[in-house]
C-alpha cells in the first residue's frame, strides 16, 4: 500500500468530495507547472507500482532470499518512506521545493535503474530499494507544497483531488500494465521504469522556482512556528490516534507485504494484478462517497468498523482460492478507508497543535507499524510455510485484528485516563 497524500494545512480536516462538473472547469485555468504535476501524479505511481508490489516475490523467489530477511528489508523500507516525509519537510524548508523534488526524482531513477543489475545481486536489489524509498519520502511533501503554492484557499481543494485521483489511477494500472513481464522480462521492465523516471526527471528540472510565498494567512503560521515560538515535537500528540494508527498500519502491511508471495504461486501474476488493480479502482471510487459518513461517525464504532472489515479480509485471503483473494482485498480495502481517514480527522480533532504537525505525527505512527509489520511478517510468513499451510499466516493476522484493538484501547485506558473518552 501506498499511504494517502495529505494535504497541507487546514484541508485535510475538511472530508473528501467529487470534483463535480462545474469544479472541473477550474482546472481550465491552471499553469503550465501544475499541469505538468498533474501529469506526473499519474506517472510516478504508474512506473513505482509496476515494480514494488511484486518486490516480495523478487527478492524470495529470484534472488533467493530468506522470508526473513525479506521482511526485515520491507520493513525499513517501508518504515524509511512513510517516516521519512518528515526529513523531507526539513530539505524543502531548506533547500526549495523545486530543487528537493528533483533531488528526490535522482535518487528514484537511481534506484529503478539499480533494480537492472540487482537482478543479479540481492545487495544491489536492497540498495536499490532503499533509494527508490529515500526518493519518495523526500518528493511528497514538497510536490504537495509546490502544487498549492501561492494558490487560493477555494482552489486548493480542486488541486489535490485531482492529483489524488491521478495518483489512484497510476496505482491501479501499474501493477495491471507490469504483470506480464514483471518475472519474465524484468531487466527490460525496470530498465522502462527508470527511463519513464529520468524523463519525469528532466521536466521538473525544467520547473521554475517558487517565487517567494506572499500569502498572508501562511504567512502568519510561519512566524507562529518560527524557532523561536516552536514547540517541543511531540507536544500535544494525540495519543489515543496515534497508537491506533501504528495498529491499522502494522495489520494492514502484512497484506502489503505479503500478499504478492502468497497469491502468485496460487494464480498468476496477471490475476494478482487484477486484484491489485480492482482494489486501488475500489478506493478511488469508495473513499469520497463514505468520506461524510466516516466524518460523522463516532470513532469507537469506525473503529470497530474498520477492523472488522480487515479481520474478515484477512480470514478469507485464508481460503487460497482466486476468489477469496479478490473478495478478501476488497474487505481489507474497506478497512483500509474507514481506519485512515478517521484517524487523521482524530488526531486533527484531539490535537491543538498546527495540522502539518499532526500529520507529521501520523505519518510516523504509519512508520512505526510498517516496520513492526515487516519484522513479524517475515518470520511469520516463513514460518506458515513450513508448516505447509500458508493460510495460517493470514488467519493469526485475523485473530490480530480481532484482538489487539480492544487491548490497545484498554491498555492506554489505564495508562492515560481520559485519552480514550470519544468526541
Amino acid at each position: 500500500m501506498t499511504p494517502p497524500a495529505e494535504p497541507p494545512g487546514r484541508l485535510r480536516s475538511r472530508p473528501a468530495r467529487f470534483i463535480g462538473p462545474k469544479s472541473l472547469k477550474g482546472l481550465t485555468g491552471l499553469s503550465g507547472p501544475q499541469y505538468f504535476l498533474l501529469a506526473g501524479s499519474f506517472l510516478i505511481p504508474l512506473g513505482s507500482f509496476a515494480v514494488l508490489p511484486f518486490m516480495s516475490v523478487l527478492l524470495h523467489e529470484q534472488l533467493g532470499m530468506g522470508l526473513g530477511a525479506v521482511g526485515v528489508v520491507l520493513a525499513v523500507a517501508s518504515f524509511v518512506q512513510f517516516a521519512g516525509g518528515v526529513v523531507g519537510a526539513v530539505v524543502a524548508e531548506r533547500i526549495g521545493l523545486q530543487r528537493t523534488m528533483l533531488l528526490a526524482l535522482l535518487i528514484r531513477t537511481a534506484g529503478f535503474a539499480g533494480f537492472v543489475p540487482g537482478l543479479g545481486h540481492p545487495a544491489a536489489a536492497v540498495t536499490a530499494l532503499f533509494l527508490v524509498s529515500c526518493g519518495a519520502a523526500l518528493y511528497l511533501p514538497a510536490n504537495k507544497a509546490y502544487l498549492v503554492h501561492r494558490v487560493a484557499d477555494e482552489r486548493r481543494p480542486l488541486l489535490l483531488s485531482a492529483s489524488g485521483s491521478a495518483l489512484n489511477a497510476g496505482i491501479a494500472l501499474g501493477p495491471l500494465a507490469a504483470a506480464p513481464f514483471v518475472l519474465s522480462a524484468s531487466a527490460g521492465l525496470f530498465t522502462a521504469v527508470a527511463v519513464l523516471f529520468a524523463a519525469i526527471t528532466v521536466g521538473h528540472a525544467l520547473l521554475p522556482a517558487e517565487a517567494p510565498n506572499h500569502h498572508p494567512e501562511e504567512e502568519g503560521v510561519e512566524a507562529q512556528h518560527s524557532p523561536r515560538h516552536r514547540e517541543k515535537p511531540f507536544a500535544g500528540l494525540p495519543v489515543l490516534p496515534f497508537a491506533v494508527t501504528v495498529l491499522s498500519v502494522y495489520v494492514f502491511m502484512f497484506f502489503q507485504h505479503y500478499l504478492a508471495v502468497y497469491a502468485v504461486p496460487r494464480t498468476s501474476t496477471e490475476f494478482y494484478g487484477l486484484v491489485l488493480a480492482l482494489y486501488a479502482v475500489l478506493l478511488v471510487v469508495a473513499q469520497p462517497l463514505l468520506s461524510d459518513r466516516i466524518a460523522r461517525m463516532p470513532y469507537p464504532r469506525a473503529l470497530r468498523l474498520g477492523f472488522a472489515a480487515l479481520a474478515a479480509g484477512m480470514a478469507t485471503l485464508a481460503l487460497g482460492r482466486p476468489a477469496a483473494l479478490l473478495a478478501g482485498a476488497l474487505l481489507i480495502c474497506l478497512g483500509e478507508i474507514v481506519l485512515f481517514l478517521k484517524n487523521d480527522l482524530e488526531a486533527l480533532a484531539r490535537s491543538p497543535r498546527a495540522p502539518a504537525v499532526v500529520f507529521g505525527h501520523q505519518r510516523l505512527a504509519a512508520g512505526v507499524g510498517a516496520f513492526a509489520s515487516g519484522i513479524a511478517g517475515g518470520e511469520g510468513y516463513a514460518l506458515a510455510e513450513r508448516s505447509g499451510y500458508p493460510g495460517l499466516f493470514w488467519a493469526a493476522v485475523a485473530v490480530q485484528c480481532a484482538l489487539l484493538p480492544p487491548l490497545l484501547i484498554r491498555t492506554l485506558r489505564r495508562l492515560r485516563p481520559g485519552s480514550t473518552t470519544d468526541h
